[in-house]
Formats: structure tokens, C-alpha cells, sequence
């Protein structure tokens, strides 16, 4: 697994090379033998190796076709070769009796579509610790009344406990993104409000699709073309409104139907 191998770029590519973040990630994670872990991204397997120690053995998903020949090398590895984003986890889930736990340092290209992705599957996964972007980090977990608080801290705060646990600086990879990086845990909560997601992802888009306006002139139209009769204070901005708000108006709309009127 030593040969040079280079990173490409349409792949999202940055190997992780700081022994001591290396470690003190996997300490986040805190690995126990026997536990169901699966890897997104493992690349060159600087993770996957400590991983992989403490583990005994674990699951990879691998993109890159000249990574998962090196990966399958490796007889403690199951390497699941695909696209992420067309790995079913739910089935991957009920393969094994213990809780599943995922892992990666997600490509910056499609981080968001990943983290949307198992969202779906939420209800199926331990916890989740993932690599990206620090200014994707400081969305997920960020708070109304801030410029971080956006579509994607909603979507996922309603599903998620969630925590920044670690900063990664760039010189920690090669070749060194443009971009720092960090760590979020993100643990499903265990009694999430029961919605529909595709709703309340639809009624936080257009909150958000004019975020600097009063809610009255992007969401207040959505809710007045469904003939929503409840009540939902529109003077605000959309980053006003914290998060079981929106859950809260999801669920009313979803309660009065698609003409507001009740079912």
C-alpha cells in the first residue's frame, strides 16, 4: 500500500499525513473491537489502518478503482467499491446485528449531498464522524441569529445532536487544501419529532432562498399558495427562526394537507 499513488482532483482528493491528527481523530471516534464501522473515503488508509487495529476488522467504501485493488489487499477489510452516494445503507445496516457507525473524510465536492444522503438513514446509525470543510462544520452546527445558521444547520439539527470536536489545519494532508478543516460528531437523536422530511426540506429552502428579506415575501407566499390558515410570525428573516419552529410549521402543514384546510 506504499506505492505513490496520486490524488485526483475529480475525486476531491487530500490525504490525511499528521500522524498526531490521525490519532487524536480516531480518539474522537473511540473505536471499540467487534463494533460495526463503516469508512467513506478511505483512501491511502491513514485512518482506516488505526482504525482497522482497534476494530479487528472493518468496512470501506472506495470510489477510486485503483484504491479499493490496494484496499482489498488488506484481509481485515471489506471493501464495498461504489459510489457513496448509490450505497444502500440500510441494507448495509441490517447485514450485521451490532449498530452500524460511519466514518470518512468526505470529498468537499459532495459532502452535502453525503451528509443528505444518510440522513435518510438516520434511524438505523449509531453516530457519525466526518472530515469536511470547516465552513461546512460551522453551518451544520450553527445557531439562529448567525451568519452560520442556514438550510443545512436545519436540516440536520432536527435529526442530529451534533458537536465541532476538532480542528484540522491544511498541512495536516497532501497535497494541502485551500480550506481548513475539522471534525463533527453527529449523533442521531434518539426520539426525533416525527415529520415529513421532504416537506420540511422544501418549506426551509424557500425560507432560505431569500434569507437578507422578511420571511412574509419567500415563505409566506409558499404558505399562503397552500392555504395555510395557521399561525407564523413572517417578520422575521430566516435565520431568525431556531429550528423546532420550522419542524413545528412542518408538522402543521403536514397535518392540514396539501389545501391547509386539515385532513
Amino acid at each position: 500500500m506504499n506505492a505513490p499513488h496520486k490524488a485526483r482532483k475529480r475525486f476531491g482528493q487530500h490525504f490525511l499525513s499528521d500522524q498526531s491528527i490521525i490519532e487524536a481523530i480516531v480518539d474522537e471516534i473511540a473505536p471499540k473491537p467487534g463494533q460495526f464501522v463503516v469508512e467513506i473515503g478511505p483512501g491511502l488508509a491513514a485512518l482506516t489502518q488505526p482504525l482497522v487495529e482497534r476494530l479487528g476488522q472493518l468496512t470501506v467504501v472506495e470510489l477510486d478503482r485503483d484504491l479499493a485493488v490496494r484496499l482489498r489487499a488488506h484481509p481485515q477489510l471489506t471493501v464495498i467499491e461504489s459510489d457513496v452516494l448509490k450505497v444502500d445503507f440500510r441494507a448495509l445496516a441490517a447485514s450485521r446485528p451490532e449498530p452500524m457507525r460511519v466514518v470518512g473524510n468526505l470529498p468537499y465536492n459532495i459532502s452535502t449531498p453525503i451528509l443528505f444522503h444518510l440522513l435518510g438513514v438516520a434511524d438505523v446509525v449509531q453516530d457519525q464522524h466526518f472530515m469536511l470543510q470547516k465552513e461546512v462544520i460551522d453551518r451544520m452546527v450553527g445557531r439562529p441569529c448567525t451568519a452560520d445558521y442556514s438550510r443545512l444547520s436545519v436540516m440536520l439539527q432536527w435529526r442530529y445532536e451534533m458537536a465541532n470536536v476538532l480542528f484540522v489545519p491544511p498541512e495536516s494532508f497532501d497535497p494541502p487544501p485551500r480550506v481548513d478543516s475539522a471534525i463533527v460528531r453527529m449523533v442521531p437523536l434518539a426520539n426525533p419529532p416525527q415529520l415529513d422530511a421532504k416537506l420540511l426540506e422544501e418549506l426551509v429552502q424557500v425560507a432560505f432562498s431569500m434569507r437578507r428579506k422578511l420571511l412574509r415575501h419567500s415563505l409566506g407566499r409558499w404558505l399562503e399558495a397552500r392555504g395555510f390558515a395557521g399561525q407564523f410570525d413572517l417578520q422575521r428573516r430566516a435565520e431568525e427562526v431556531p429550528v423546532a419552529e420550522y419542524v413545528a410549521l412542518a408538522q402543521a402543514c403536514e397535518a392540514a394537507g396539501p389545501s391547509g384546510q386539515g385532513r
